[in-house]
């Protein structure tokens, strides 16, 4: 799973708000509710944010492992179901689609 709380503590360390985010550079308000959730966003958000933000991307996000998707790819790999595998992903793709619709 990846996290954004580095993203927080980044701003924060570089005096740059939401609110100047949103109002100076144009930043998405939806971007930043899906990055205070957690919630997938594109490898082009994360660029404009590095580029704001003067820094890289490990000062935003970082992985951590998830015991529950992890849980389900094991079981999923001792049935030999690559496809169950790739709709996982999908799945947690188009509930994350949901989320902004």
């Amino acid at each position: 799973m990846i996290i954004y709380d580095r993203l927080w503590e980044t701003m924060k360390r570089k005096g740059i708000s939401q609110y100047r985010l949103i109002k100076y550079f144009r930043f998405s308000s939806g971007q930043l509710g899906r990055l205070r959730k957690n919630r997938c966003v594109s490898t082009h958000t994360i660029d404009i944010l590095c580029a704001i933000l003067d820094c890289k991307v490990e000062d935003i996000m970082e992985f951590r492992h998830d015991p529950a998707i992890e849980l389900e790819i094991k079981n999923m790999i001792a049935q030999n179901n690559s496809e169950t595998i790739a709709s996982l992903y999908s799945d947690q793709n188009a509930e994350n689609k949901a989320d902004t619709g």
